[in-house]
């Protein structure tokens, strides 16, 4: 039987140790991407960016500004998940899109931009940042199930300075590193059993 992300929910784990020996597939790392390009996100807008890094030498700068954590080196790729500071004009692109650049698709779809813009505009720019955070970590949430379900293994990280990580990748200031998610094959089948409450302390039924 294939394995999906249900049938895998047993043997994936927050990896730590990476075999630097077993790249990920760019087949694979593409079917990822895809997955994060398809998750939800409130109106459609995606207002993040992913940094996608392999490069040795910028990795190696990453692991200097995560407290030395070997996944940053060692794991195939680090996903950078960076948050947009720009919601509302990421509005207008995404229209741009939704259109097609068509002046009169544009037009009729001049309501839900209204919305969209009256929404987000009653935020400060504080709220804006931890709304479009909390979107980011959706897609994040579909890229660690998409690598479950290609038995991969992925460990998502804040333990980072985000300040220094956004300069190492240089940035634009719309954009700030939120997470990272480090992507790869285990170095070993070894590691501590898998812990969690029961479904009692967990789910209320109404």
């Amino acid at each position: 039987m294939s394995s999906s992300f249900l049938s895998m929910l047993d043997w994936r784990r927050a990896e730590k140790n990476f075999d630097p020996t077993k790249p990920t597939s760019e087949e694979d790392l593409n079917k990822v991407l895809h997955a994060i390009q398809m998750a939800p996100s409130s109106f459609g807008i995606q207002p993040y960016h992913i940094y996608v890094v392999s490069d040795p030498e910028t990795k190696k700068k990453m692991r200097a500004a995560a407290w030395d954590q070997a996944q940053f080196e060692e794991a195939s790729h680090i996903l950078v998940f960076a948050s947009r500071t720009d919601a509302i004009p990421r509005i207008d692109e995404y229209l741009e899109v939704a259109s097609g650049g068509d002046a009169e698709k544009r037009e009729k779809l001049k309501g839900y931009e209204d919305m969209m813009k009256g929404f987000l505009s009653n935020f400060s720019p504080e709220v804006q940042r931890t709304w479009a955070d909390r979107q980011t970590y959706i897609a994040l949430g579909f890229a660690m199930a998409a690598a479950a379900e290609l038995k991969l293994d992925s460990c998502p990280m804040e333990g980072f300075t985000p300040a220094e990580f956004d300069n190492i990748l240089d940035l634009p200031e719309n954009l700030k590193s939120v997470v990272t998610m480090s992507l790869g094959h285990r170095a070993s089948e070894d590691g501590r059993p898998k812990v969690r409450f029961p479904e009692t302390e967990l789910f209320t039924h109404v």
